[in-house]
C-alpha cells in the first residue's frame, strides 16, 4: 500500500494562511485501554449489513477511528477555509474539503484527497439555517434538509410533485440557488414512538420508548417519549424516574433521573445475548460504519450520511440530527448509536423498514451531554460534558465498578404497543 494514501499513517496539513502545521500520528490497531479490538456482536452485524468479511469489519473501524482524530484535528486548524470531509464507500479514502487552493498540495502530501470548494462548513451551515428559520413555511411534502458536504449544497428533499415548493420554500427562505440542491425522495419521516432501544422503559405506566445511554444519575433517550415531569417504570414495571428534561420538537432528546434502585452501566443490549461497552463519545465522520440497537428489530447497521440534517415531521422541525441509511421500525425509537465503542446518539425517526431499507437520523449524543451539562458513564470511568468550544472530552480516572441490580431477564420478542 502506498502510505501516502493510508488513513492511519500521520498527516501534516498547514492552516489557511499560517505557516504552521499539524501532525496527527498513527493509530493502534485496537480499542484505546480495551485489547481485543471491537465487540463480537459489533463485527457480525457490521459484516452482514456492509456485506464485509470480520477482517474487513475490523480494518474498517480502525481507518474510520483514525479519520475521525484526524478530522477533529484539521478542522480545529483550517478555520475559515473548513469545507468539510467524508470517507469514500469502503472507508479506505478520507476526502478532505477546503477553500483555499494552496491547501491542495499540503492535503495530497498528507494522505488524504482534497477537494476545493467554492462554499466553506460555515457557509452551508448559514444557508442551512435560513432554512431553518422558515420551517414553518416547509409544506408537509418536504421530509427535510441536510448540508451535503460531499457536493457542497444544502440538500432540500421534496417527494413527488413537491420539487416546486422545494425551490420556492429555498427562495423565500433567502438561499442562494447555486447552494441549493432539491432531491425527490420518497421518505416520509415519523417519530419511531413505539420503541425499546438498548432496554425499554414505559412513561406515565403506558407509552414505551428505549434508554439511549447512561449518564451519572439516569439515561438519556428521545425527546419526543415523553415531556418533563413524566414518570417512568423500567423493563420490570418497577418504579425508574422522571423526565427532568426534554425537547421536541426543535431537537430531539430527553434526560430521565433515575431513583436508587436502578444504577446506570456504560453497556447497550445487543439482543443477541449479550452487552456493547461504552468507551466514549467521539463523534464518527460522514461515510463512517454506525450501528444501532432497537428492541424490534435488534442491531442493526449502515453508514452516516450526513449531519446537521434537519427532518420536517408531522410534530414539528427537528434539526441538528445526522442522517443515516439504518433500517429501523417503530419500537426502536430513543434507542443507542454506536461508531465501535464509541457512543454517538439516540434515535430519532425515520422512514421505510428493515424488509426494504430506509433512511433513519439520531439525536446527537454531543449536543445531549453539552446542553444539560450531563456526565457519560463509560467502562473507563465518566466522560464530563464537552465545553461550549467543542474540544473532545477528556476520561477522568476510572471509577469503581457499579453496583449492578438484580434484574429479571428481558422478553426477546418486541413488547405489546403502548
Amino acid at each position: 500500500m502506498d502510505r501516502r494514501r493510508a488513513l492511519t499513517i500521520g498527516l501534516v496539513v498547514a492552516t489557511a494562511g499560517a505557516a504552521a502545521a499539524v501532525t496527527i500520528p498513527a493509530v493502534a490497531t485496537t480499542r484505546d485501554g480495551a485489547p481485543g479490538g471491537p465487540e463480537p456482536e459489533m463485527l457480525s452485524a457490521l459484516q452482514r449489513d456492509l456485506g464485509l468479511t470480520r477482517d474487513q469489519a475490523r480494518t474498517r473501524l480502525t481507518s474510520e477511528r483514525a479519520a475521525t482524530r484526524t478530522i477533529a484535528a484539521l478542522k480545529a486548524r483550517a478555520a475559515d477555509a473548513w469545507g468539510g470531509a467524508w470517507l469514500d464507500a469502503d472507508a479506505t479514502t478520507l476526502t478532505v474539503a477546503v477553500t483555499d487552493p494552496a491547501l491542495a498540495e499540503q492535503v495530497r502530501a498528507a494522505g488524504a484527497e482534497p477537494k476545493v470548494v467554492s462554499r466553506s462548513a460555515a457557509d452551508l451551515d448559514t444557508v442551512k439555517r435560513a432554512l431553518d428559520r422558515s420551517s414553518d413555511a416547509a409544506t408537509p411534502n418536504l421530509p427535510g434538509w441536510y448540508v451535503d458536504v460531499a457536493d457542497n449544497t444544502v440538500v432540500v428533499l421534496a417527494q413527488e410533485g413537491g420539487e416546486a415548493a422545494a425551490r420556492e420554500f429555498a427562495t423565500a427562505a433567502g438561499a442562494p440557488a447555486s447552494s441549493v440542491r432539491v432531491v425527490s425522495t420518497e421518505e416520509a419521516p415519523v417519530p419511531l414512538f413505539d420503541v425499546r432501544g438498548a432496554d425499554p422503559f414505559f412513561i406515565n405506566s403506558a407509552a414505551r420508548c428505549s434508554i439511549g445511554f447512561s449518564v451519572v444519575g439516569g439515561f438519556v433517550t428521545a425527546g419526543h417519549c415523553g415531556q418533563v415531569g413524566a414518570a417512568t417504570t423500567g423493563f420490570n414495571q418497577e418504579a425508574q424516574g422522571t423526565f427532568t428534561a426534554s425537547s421536541f420538537p426543535g431537537d430531539d432528546w430527553g434526560v430521565v433521573e433515575v431513583n436508587g434502585d436502578w444504577t446506570p452501566r456504560p453497556v447497550v443490549n445487543d439482543f443477541n445475548g449479550g452487552e456493547v461497552t461504552v468507551a466514549g463519545a467521539e463523534e464518527a465522520p460522514v461515510g463512517a460504519s454506525i450501528c444501532r440497537s432497537g428492541s424490534t428489530t435488534g442491531t442493526r447497521c449502515g453508514v452516516v450520511q450526513a449531519k446537521n440534517a434537519t427532518v420536517n415531521y408531522p410534530e414539528g422541525t427537528v434539526t441538528g440530527l445526522t442522517r443515516t441509511d439504518v433500517c429501523a421500525e417503530p419500537g426502536d425509537s430513543g434507542g443507542s448509536w454506536m461508531s465501535g465503542d464509541q457512543a454517538q446518539g439516540v434515535t430519532s425517526g425515520g422512514s421505510g423498514d428493515c424488509t426494504v431499507g430506509g433512511t433513519t437520523f439520531f439525536q446527537p449524543l454531543t449536543e445531549i451531554l453539552q446542553v444539560n451539562q450531563l456526565t457519560l458513564v463509560t467502562a473507563n470511568g465518566e466522560v464530563p460534558p464537552p465545553p461550549a468550544t467543542g474540544a473532545p472530552p477528556t476520561t477522568a480516572p476510572p471509577a469503581p465498578e457499579p453496583r449492578r441490580p438484580a434484574r429479571a431477564r428481558t422478553r426477546s420478542s418486541p413488547w405489546p404497543a403502548p
